[in-house]
C-alpha cells in the first residue's frame, strides 16, 4: 500500500548547499527563518494557537536527496560514530522513505508565515507538517543515547584560524563566498578522516576538502588551527580562460602557493 502526501507549504533559510546547513538544529543557534505555507488551503486558521508554544516540530521532505536520486544503505556511519550502524539508529537524511524532522524556535506567526530560529534545514525543503513541540511529552533528558559515547555529543574541538587563513576568507566573504562556518562546523567534529569529513594528511599538517577548495590545518592538543586556503582546482585548469574566474582572482591575489597541485 502506498500514500500519497502534499507539502503544506516550504522552508526559507540561509542554507542552500548541503555543507553549508548545520547537522543538527543545535548547531544552528539563532539561525532565522521562515516556513511559508500554502495559500488557499485554510492554514491561516490552522495556525491559530502556534504561538503560544516556545518550539515546534517541522516534518520536512529531505527533497535534494530524491531530486537527485540518492538512495539509501541499511547500514551508515554517522559522524560521530566509530564504525557503521543501522540507518534506523541514525538520523542519517539517506533513507528509505526521505522524511526529516527539526525542532525550531516560534518567533511569531503572521498569516500563512511562521517566523523561526535554530533552523537547520536548506532552503526550499517541502515541510510536510508542523506540530508543537510538547516539553513533558517530547524531553526525555534521562534516555539512553544508543552508540553515541555519552548522553550529550562530544565535545566540540576548538577551531582557530591564522591571520593569513583569515585574509582569504575574508576576501572570499567580499565576493559573496563565505566559508568560515562551514570549515568551523566540519572541523569542530575533529580531525580525522571520517566519510563524513573529506581529510587526509598533507605535508607536516592535515587538509581537509570542502567543495570546491581544499582547507589546510595542523593539530594540537584538541586546538585545530586553520593555516591556510588552497583552490581545488590545478593550477593548468586554472590557466585557460575557461577556468574559474573566482578562482583565478584567487591565485592572482594570494600567489601560486594558493594552487594545489593534486
Amino acid at each position: 500500500m502506498q500514500y500519497l502526501f502534499e507539502p503544506i507549504g516550504v522552508v526559507r533559510s540561509p542554507f542552500t548547499e548541503r555543507a553549508d546547513a548545520p547537522r543538527q538544529a543545535a548547531a544552528a543557534r539563532d539561525v532565522a527563518g521562515r516556513i511559508e505555507l500554502l495559500p488557499g488551503r485554510g492554514f491561516e486558521d490552522a495556525l491559530e494557537g502556534l504561538d503560544g508554544w516556545e518550539y515546534a516540530w517541522v516534518v520536512f521532505v529531505f527533497h535534494r536527496n530524491v531530486e537527485e536520486g540518492r538512495g539509501w544503505k541499511p547500514k551508515v556511519q554517522p559522524p560521530r560514530a566509530e564504525g557503521k550502524v543501522g540507518v534506523f539508529a541514525t538520523r542519517s537524511p539517506h533513507r528509505p522513505n526521505p522524511i526529516g524532522m527539526s525542532v525550531v524556535r516560534i518567533e511569531r506567526v503572521e498569516g500563512r508565515v511562521v517566523h523561526v530560529r535554530d533552523l537547520d534545514v536548506l532552503d526550499g525543503t517541502p515541510v510536510l507538517d508542523l506540530k508543537p513541540y510538547v516539553p513533558y511529552a517530547d524531553a526525555h533528558p534521562e534516555a539512553r543515547s544508543g552508540w553515541l559515547e555519552v548522553p550529550d555529543p562530544r565535545a566540540a574541538w576548538e577551531v582557530a584560524f591564522s591571520p593569513e587563513a583569515a585574509a582569504q576568507l575574508g576576501w572570499l566573504v567580499e565576493r559573496g563566498v563565505d566559508l568560515r562556518a562551514s570549515v568551523a562546523s566540519v572541523l569542530s567534529l575533529g580531525p580525522q578522516p571520517h566519510a563524513y569529513r573529506r581529510i587526509r594528511k598533507h605535508g607536516d599538517g592535515m587538509r581537509l576538502a570542502l567543495k570546491e577548495w581544499r582547507v589546510d590545518f595542523v593539530v594540537d592538543g584538541r586546538r585545530i588551527t586553520v593555516r591556510g586556503l588552497r583552490s581545488g582546482y590545478r593550477p593548468k585548469e586554472l590557466a585557460t580562460d575557461s577556468g574559474p574566474v573566482l578562482h583565478r582572482d584567487y591565485e592572482a591575489t594570494f600567489g601560486g602557493a594558493a594552487l594545489t597541485a593534486t
